[in-house]
């Protein structure tokens, strides 16, 4: 009987467990993969919604809990976040000795994963490299790629970009983002069968969803960190003048989360928003249900670039921070103006349904990606190949 390999997955914050799911999925029930999970960073924090909680609910163990993110929400903060990530992670997998480390994306938690599996002359794999945004994210994520040994993208335009950046042909897969499996299991006529005031809380008012309602994620831009409270001054301006009901999601832990909570706080302080309530967190199911029945997605989350195309649902997506990033037919560019989104709002979500798009996979990931884990060659060293 073939051995049974050790499969470490290292989930960082609130986006990259709805990004890897259906891999951790896929994994633990592999009948020749052992699933050593680690929850690190803002994924532990119940001020970004508590990850960890949903990640137990759902059945999975946890090897390990890192908590290293550092209080100031600035670049100084995630730099030293970064630092203690590299010191605590060497220890876990000094002790799980895993076969191969698997990566998400390009969080600058990210990193230290990256770091502590290279220099520990541990098989590395990163999910969703290859993609470019223009920011501290697009430096990240490359920069992994260069540490990565396994690359599992999700477009052609990432595989061609990661084979580019010097990387052997036969390590990069295009196996679609493991998010479409969600969207693929909610979009096949779910409706939504929770009341979701009721199971997740949240503040502000409970505007009636039956006739409509729009989606709000918007993040602070790391590169721009400085502006983001103008940024979300913007927005919540927009939604002011709007006044249609509205379902508002909390930042992420960046640079400058404080000054987009610091600016939402304030101007619930000042203003009425009898139509907007507001979440830290939700089950990424019920998220993916609420966002496929909603009239559209209003921010600059990936969310609205990813899954989003492939559910038809429109954007209306603000700023620089998916700039350059692969698109579906579903998203609308604007800037930081309340202005323009309104306008864009007004315009584009009164069509309907975008058309749909599997730019981003068809909704196999999780299983492919699994199935890759077990075969591939046990390697940490390059090939060059430029």
């Amino acid at each position: 009987m073939t051995e049974s390999r050790n499969i470490c997955v290292v989930i960082t914050a609130r986006p990259s467990y709805s990004r890897v799911k259906t891999v951790l999925e896929a994994i633990r029930d592999h009948s020749q993969l052992q699933l050593q999970l680690v929850v690190a960073a803002s994924a532990l924090l119940d001020r970004y919604g508590s990850a960890v909680n949903y990640i137990e609910k759902d059945g999975f163990d946890i090897a390990a809990k890192v908590f290293n993110v550092l209080e100031g929400e600035n670049l100084t903060a995630a730099a030293k976040t970064t630092g203690i990530g590299i010191l605590e992670l060497s220890t876990v997998f000094d002790n799980l000795k895993p076969d191969i480390v698997v990566t998400v994306a390009d969080r600058f938690e990210t990193m230290a994963t990256a770091i502590s599996a290279a220099y520990m002359n541990i098989p590395l794999a990163h999910i969703q490299g290859g993609e470019v945004t223009g920011n501290i994210d697009e430096k990240v994520r490359h920069s992994i790629t260069k540490l990565a040994d396994y690359h599992f993208v999700a477009s052609e335009n990432a595989r061609s970009r990661v084979i580019a950046l010097g990387e052997e042909p036969d390590s990069v897969f295009n196996t679609g983002c493991p998010s479409i499996d969600l969207a693929k299991r909610v979009t096949n006529g779910n409706a939504i069968e929770f009341d979701p005031y009721e199971k997740y809380g949240g503040v502000g008012a409970k505007p009636d969803l039956s006739q409509g309602y729009l989606v709000v994620m918007q993040h602070p831009v790391t590169t721009e960190y400085r502006h983001s409270r103008l940024h979300i001054e913007e927005t919540l301006e927009a939604i002011k003048m709007l006044d249609m009901p509205t379902l508002w999601f909390w930042p992420n832990v960046d640079a400058g989360a404080d000054g987009t909570s610091a600016g939402i706080r304030a101007f619930r302080e000042k203003h009425l928003m009898p139509n907007v309530h507001f979440f830290k967190n939700m089950e990424s199911d019920d998220f993916l249900i609420l966002l496929d029945h909603a009239i559209g997605l209003i921010g600059n989350s990936s969310v609205g670039i990813r899954e989003c195309a492939f559910m038809g649902v429109p954007v209306i997506n603000i700023g620089s921070r998916q700039n350059k990033r692969d698109r579906g037919h579903n998203v609308i560019d604007v800037d930081y103006s309340r202005e323009a989104i309104v306008k864009a709002v007004q315009t584009v979500f009164s069509q309907g349904k975008s058309p749909v798009s599997d730019v981003y996979g068809g909704g196999n990931a999780g299983s492919d990606i699994a199935d890759l884990l077990k075969k591939l060659p046990l390697k940490f060293h390059k090939t060059i190949t430029y």
